[in-house]
């Protein structure tokens, strides 16, 4: 089941599969309505609004143990707040490279914030919405925009 839903970065489509989102993927013409579609929709409206630091929503990561373990550690990283690719390399002994690799894969991106990584010497990449500009203005809405300048 398919979602879109409008946020001030564009339209972004939610795909719910056995009761768990499984992803998120810029882009729209879906209208299904499930629960969790419904939910993911009010928690997306709350977060633009300013009014939700976190979501509560049921995700499955599909992909590799070490995608999983990334996304993982980007979904504790607070509203408004950063690591680097090498903070997470760090905590889970890998590479920084494949760090990035796996948070341009992250398959749910916004609801796992993968626009809260940064590269060491500048903002890295981001693959939602119109790339990095899209990352810079979810950084600034959560108040993390002093980090970039």
């Amino acid at each position: 089941m398919k979602r879109s839903v409008m946020t001030p970065t564009g339209a972004v489509t939610l795909t719910q599969e056995g009761g768990a989102l499984v992803a998120l993927e810029w882009g729209g013409g879906y209208c299904d309505e499930s629960d969790v579609l419904i939910r993911a929709e009010r928690q997306i409206a709350e977060y633009f609004a300013g009014a939700r630091p976190v979501f509560d929503l049921p995700l499955v990561v599909r992909g590799s143990q070490f995608q999983q373990d990334v996304c993982a550690v980007m979904a504790t990283i607070p509203f408004g707040e950063t690591l680097t690719y090498g903070d997470i390399a760090r905590r889970l002994g890998a590479p920084a490279q494949a760090v990035g690799q796996a948070c341009g894969g992250n398959p749910i991106p916004l609801i796992i914030p993968c626009h809260r990584v940064l590269g060491a010497r500048g903002l890295g990449g981001f693959s939602g919405g119109v790339g990095v500009d899209t990352k810079v203005w979810l950084l600034k809405h959560e108040g993390a925009g002093g980090l970039l300048i």
